[in-house]
């Protein structure tokens, strides 16, 4: 079978879920191979993580001009590969710079693209959700290669125990892939929560918590689970918690095993970012709100006294 190539998304040298699910789905399409794009000894911290499941080869494109400059040296050394080794198929994440990257491929090949998938059948038909979660299409590239970027949450990860081979890539970027250095990096300060679009339990809030300071609730409900914390456009618009926690259409999409809903009306918008979650459970004192729609529980009542009648309990149950 032809190898499919998943380009690898990592952080401080641990390979992120969405790789996981990408290389779940490379196993339906074809070989999986992973490709890891950065600085030298990026691949060493990820090549392990990446045989778990199922990558039978790994791709190494590590070289200072990758990692010193903007996307434009990865899509160059990404296209040069595609050529020599002419995939079955090429996902990337749906992530800012996945899909620069895959945009910018997608040109250099003259090939066609097809944008923030959730699934890929062997034939190369994607299927995706579009206006917010109320119509899903199905779509295939009409020109090259099956070239996709998958959404994150759109697959559960499975293990595939392979002895991935080491692949070297030669890389070589022009004069024109440099015009974008970086000079500075700060790493964005992390708690011990979970990462919002990884986490299995989330605890969203939403304009019907009040105040940025009440937001303290949820916050403590997400500890007392073991989640991360989320909030609704409405939440973040009003200043009551960073936008980058935002769930939702214009934020980011999850699918943990248990989403709470607190002072969150439901409007599509949101939907279209949590309604895959496996199991929801919402709190809002209204009885009409559109988010009970789509809840497996909901409680009609006050969320500043059933909260802490939750949190109490499991605190007893722990």
């Amino acid at each position: 079978m032809a190898e499919v190539l998943v380009v690898v998304e990592h952080s401080t040298g641990t390979v992120k879920k969405v790789t996981l699910e990408m290389l779940t789905l490379a196993r339906e399409l074809g070989t999986p191979a992973a490709v890891v794009l950065g600085g030298p000894g990026t691949a060493a911290a990820l090549t392990d993580k990446l045989g778990e499941y199922g990558a039978q080869r790994v791709y190494v494109a590590e070289h200072s001009d990758v990692d010193g400059y903007l996307v434009a040296p990865k899509a160059a050394v990404l296209a040069s590969l595609v050529r020599d080794v002419q995939p079955a198929a090429v996902l990337l994440a749906s992530t800012q710079e996945g899909k620069e990257i895959a945009g910018r491929l997608a040109i250099k090949l003259d090939n066609g693209l097809l944008t923030d998938a959730v699934a890929v059948a062997p034939d190369g038909t994607a299927t995706q959700v579009v206006f917010a979660g109320s119509t899903i299409v199905t779509s295939r590239v009409t020109r090259g290669l099956p070239l996709v970027t998958i959404r994150p949450n759109s697959v559960t990860p499975s293990p595939a125990p392979a002895s991935p081979e080491l692949s070297t890539v030669d890389v070589t970027v022009d004069g024109s892939a440099k015009l974008a250095t970086v000079v500075q990096r700060v790493a964005e300060a992390k708690g011990a929560r979970p990462e919002l679009a990884e986490a299995s339990v989330v605890v969203s809030g939403g304009r019907g918590v009040g105040s940025a300071d009440n937001f303290a609730l949820v916050e403590e409900l997400a500890d007392l689970l073991g989640g991360a914390v989320g909030a609704s456009r409405a939440a973040t618009d009003s200043g009551f918690y960073p936008h980058q926690f935002q769930v939702g259409q214009t934020g980011k999409t999850v699918s943990p095993q248990l989403y709470l809903a607190l002072g969150i009306s439901g409007a599509i918008q949101h939907r279209a970012g949590m309604q895959t979650s496996k199991v929801i459970v919402a709190v809002n004192k209204d009885a009409d709100a559109p988010i009970f729609d789509l809840t497996d529980f909901g409680v009609v009542g006050d969320l500043f006294k059933v909260v802490p009648q939750a949190a109490e309990e499991i605190r007893k149950r722990k």
